[in-house]
Order: C-alpha cells, then sequence, then structure tokens
C-alpha cells in the first residue's frame, strides 16, 4: 500500500478570491467572539460569565487554527521536484474509503520540512503540528522540525525511536501508546489517540497522534509515518469550559435550593389564610382583610417582605407589614425571626411605638445585621380606632367616600439603622366602608426615591375600591393594576376594610 503522499490525484486549488473571503469572514467572526469575551471577563466574579468566556477562549483558538488552514488552502500545496523517501503527514480526519488518509496540502510546512524544506510561514497551527516516519527496515527516524519543537528537542540530539518515545510520556499513558504503536506495527491498524509528554523543560504538553502502517510490495509492514499536533490549549481550553460549566451548574443548584428553603420558610411564617380574613368581631366594625406577597422579578429568590393580621387577646387585631433588605434564606431567617417577636410583643399586650424600639435593638444584635422598615397597627374595633408605628415604612392608604390619601408618619427610622431609636405613636379614627392599603415600597418604587407615582396609582384606585363589597375584591384590583409588572424587588400589600 503506498504512503498517503503518493495518492493517485491532486489536490485541486480553491479560488483564491473564494478562500480570501472566508479568511475574512473568519478574522471578523474572531473579533466578534473576543469582543463577547471582553464582556464576559468584565463579571468575572458570575459563574455563568466565566462559563462563556471559557467557551470565547476555545472558540478563538480554534477560529485562529481554521484562519491559518485556510492560508493554506488559498497558498496551495508545493510540488517537490521528486518523490521523497518517506510519507508526508495527512490531515487527522481524511481518510477515504480505503481507510489512508490521503494528502491534501493540509500540512504542507510539515511536508516541506521532511523534504529539508523550511516550514512555510502560514499561520500559528503549524508550530503546533508535526510529522515523523519510523522505518522498521532501516531503523531510520525522520522527524519534522514541527516535531521537534513540540518535543522540545534539539536538532543535535536527534529524533527519538519508538523505543525511546515511553520515555517522556506520562506513566499512566505508556500503556495507551504502547497499544496504539503495537495495534498499528502489528495489526495494521490506523494510529488515533492521546498522550502526555514531559519536554526537557518540565512543561506537560498534551499530544494527539494519527498514523499509519506503510506497507511493502509483500503487503508488511515497512515503516510507519504519524502526524502529531500539540492539543495542550485546546485541552485546557476545554476543561475550562467544563470546570466553569460544572461551577454554573453547581451554582444554579444552590440557587434553587436556597429558593426552595426560603419559599418553605416564608410559606411557614406568612399568615395561612387564603382570601379574606373576618375577625375583630366584638366591636360594631370588625375587619375584613386579604393580603398578597410579590416575588422580585429580576432576581428569583424570595427576599425579607411580610404581612401579617392577628387576633389579639383583648379582642384587638394586629395589623403589620414590613420589609427587610436583602434576599435568600438569610433574608427570609431573619424575617421569621422579626415577626415572630413582633408577635409575641403584640399578644403581650406592647404598644406599637414601643415594640418598633425592641425590633430595632434586636435586629442591630442578630448575627445577620440587615436594615428593615416595618409597620405595626393596633386596631381597637370598640373604640374604632387604630394606634400605629413606623420604622422608615410607607404610611397606610386610606381611603374614604370614594377618595384617598395617605396618613401622617409618626417619627421613626428604619430598624437596624441607629442604636436607640425611639419611635412615636399615631392614633386615626376609622369608620365602617373605610378602606386601609398597607404595603411595601417594593410595590409603588419608581425609578428613585423621589418617584411617587405608584402611590399615585394606588390612590387613583379610590371609586374602585369604594365599590367593592369586601377586601379581597379591592385586592383583586391593586393585583389589576399592579399584579403582573415585572418588578425589581419583591413586594407585599395588605387591604383592610372596616365592616359595619
Amino acid at each position: 500500500m503506498p504512503s498517503p503522499l503518493f495518492a493517485d490525484h491532486s489536490a485541486q486549488p480553491s479560488e483564491p478570491g473564494a478562500v480570501d473571503a472566508l479568511i475574512s469572514q473568519t478574522s471578523r467572526l474572531r473579533g466578534e467572539v473576543d469582543a463577547v469575551r471582553r464582556d464576559a471577563a468584565a463579571h468575572d466574579d458570575d459563574p455563568r460569565q466565566r462559563w462563556q468566556r471559557a467557551l470565547c477562549d476555545l472558540a478563538m483558538r480554534q477560529l485562529d487554527d481554521l484562519r491559518a488552514q485556510f492560508g493554506q488552502l488559498r497558498d496551495g500545496a508545493p510540488a517537490p521536484a521528486v518523490l521523497p523517501a518517506q510519507p508526508g503527514p495527512a490531515p487527522e480526519d481524511a481518510a477515504p474509503e480505503g481507510g489512508h488518509p490521503v494528502y491534501d496540502g493540509s500540512f504542507t510546512a510539515d511536508a516541506g520540512a521532511a523534504y529539508g524544506r523550511p516550514p512555510a510561514r502560514t499561520g500559528s497551527l503549524l508550530t503546533r503540528v508535526g510529522s515523523a516516519e519510523w522505518n522498521l527496515l532501516t531503523d531510520e527516524v525522520s522527524w519534522s522540525e514541527e516535531l521537534f519543537q513540540i518535543f522540545g528537542r534539539s536538532r543535535e540530539q536527534g529524533p527519538m525511536s519508538l523505543d525511546e518515545m515511553p520515555t517522556v510520556v506520562f506513566s499512566e499513558d505508556q500503556p495507551r501508546l504502547q497499544t496504539m504503536v503495537t495495534d498499528c506495527l502489528i495489526d495494521g491498524k490506523p494510529i488515533d489517540g492521546e498522550f502526555r509528554i514531559v519536554r526537557s523543560d518540565a512543561k506537560v504538553r498534551t499530544v494527539h497522534m494519527t498514523g499509519e502502517p506503510v506497507l511493502d510490495a509483500d503487503g508488511c509492514t515497512a515503516s510507519m509515518w504519524a502526524v502529531l499536533r500539540d492539543v495542550s490549549e485546546l485541552r485546557r481550553s476545554e476543561r475550562a469550559v467544563r470546570e466553569s460549566r460544572d461551577s454554573l451548574e453547581r451554582s444554579r443548584h444552590a440557587e434553587r435550593t436556597e429558593r426552595r428553603v426560603a419559599v418553605e420558610l416564608q410559606e411557614a411564617v406568612l399568615p395561612p389564610w387564603r382570601g379574606s380574613l373576618r375577625f375583630a368581631h366584638d366591636g360594631p366594625a370588625p375587619l375584613d382583610v386579604a393580603g398578597r406577597y410579590f416575588p422580585a422579578a429580576s432576581t428569583g429568590l424570595i427576599g425579607g417582605d411580610w404581612y401579617d393580621a392577628l387576633a389579639l387577646p383583648a379582642g384587638d387585631a394586629l395589623l403589620t407589614v414590613g420589609d427587610l433588605t436583602g434576599h435568600g434564606v438569610a433574608a427570609t431567617s431573619s424575617m421569621a425571626m422579626l415577626l415572630g417577636a413582633l408577635r409575641g410583643m403584640a399578644v403581650a399586650g406592647i404598644r406599637p411605638g414601643a415594640l418598633m424600639g425592641h425590633l430595632n435593638q434586636l435586629l442591630e444584635g442578630s448575627g445577620q445585621p440587615a436594615l428593615g422598615s416595618a409597620m405595626c397597627c393596633r386596631y381597637d374595633p370598640v373604640a374604632q380606632t387604630l394606634t400605629w408605628a413606623q420604622a422608615g415604612h410607607p404610611a397606610p392608604l386610606l381611603f374614604r367616600g370614594g377618595t384617598g390619601r395617605p396618613l401622617r408618619r409618626p417619627e421613626g427610622v428604619l430598624l437596624g439603622a441607629t442604636t436607640g431609636a425611639s419611635y412615636g405613636e399615631t392614633e386615626t379614627p376609622l369608620r365602617p366602608g373605610d378602606v386601609l392599603v398597607l404595603h411595601t415600597d417594593g410595590l409603588t418604587r419608581g425609578a428613585n426615591v423621589l418617584d411617587d407615582t405608584g402611590v399615585g396609582r394606588l390612590l387613583a384606585l379610590a371609586s374602585r375600591l369604594a365599590e367593592a363589597r369586601d377586601a379581597q375584591e379591592c385586592l383583586r384590583s391593586v393585583l389589576e393594576e399592579f399584579g403582573e409588572e415585572a418588578r425589581e424587588d419583591d413586594a407585599c400589600v395588605m387591604v383592610v376594610r372596616v365592616g359595619p
């Protein structure tokens, strides 16, 4: 069987203009990929961005190789003046039906080096691909210049025989190399595999080897030729892609787990009732309450917002909403702690202003420092008065007679903002038919803190709330106005209707 270099058909050169166009397209695509890579590198702390950057690095190296191959295709293969004594290298993926690669000029520099000519300067790919032939009849070994570079070996040291090759190969990879060579020489099987070498300068490289036996006229193996390619950078890029992908998957799994835990914790703490809740029946004006929590669309994580309504032992009703900074389990666990403490102090009879002070002290001394806003209201159904205090929280909106207005807030700073803060109280008389809307700022927040358009949209619902039959219908009107928005922060709203 003849050496691949003696294929009986010649490669037809492509039109230079068409190949130049392919080179230009490849260069332009590489520039676009590089732009994406630079953008991903600006956010190196994000696992998804690290994964994208690794993919871009791999794509850029492959595009460099592709551009170099197009350059060889454009320049064409130099025809040797005489037939050489050994086969030239062949591309790794060119194999005709007979099973032996056909030389098409893809590695002309290596072939030129085998003939004693310097390699053509056609791209970075050629410095990472070398060729070799081991003659079994004469024990002669021929290496291309590029192969000496790959192995870090000088010309004075000469090429390595097949028996010497394992001395530079990783011990765990030596059986693989031995199997490939044995199968090629004895069974005539083609070589296709990888192994790692340690160069004389102690650098470790990964080499991909392809080759076939060259048979004499009697069908016996006379020599073995091979193409060896340094794929260290390619494998390093693939490993980086793998590792970044695994890191991204672990990050996603952690996010899903945290979200599930946060949701379960939130559901265990927030009011279990759905629809309307009617209580405080001891007076002439009982309450009808409905509430809803809105998760943030931008993070996918549960935050520290809460709402609650609770019947107190003396017949009063506790109404509260609040918001802690942060998202995830840390925020929901702090929210659970505050809400539990708030319920306990309210049942113990502590008034809203003093209660806010205790919550501030509790949050300040917690192991997870955070800031929070909150509002605590105590409703007396007999006196029909609402006593309330707030800590940096939006005021309740009172709707009466088809109009709405925010209540005047008593003094109070954010929870956890300062030590020893004092919180004022105020009383607001309520009438049958009144509607209170208590909410966190995530519901109405606009472009900045001074943007009150969200509050204006709530107040514009006054006529619809006046016509509503119960708190659930009032809540439905709020949901129709705000429910479909892709808000940046989570929010909650509670509607309280004073019954006749």
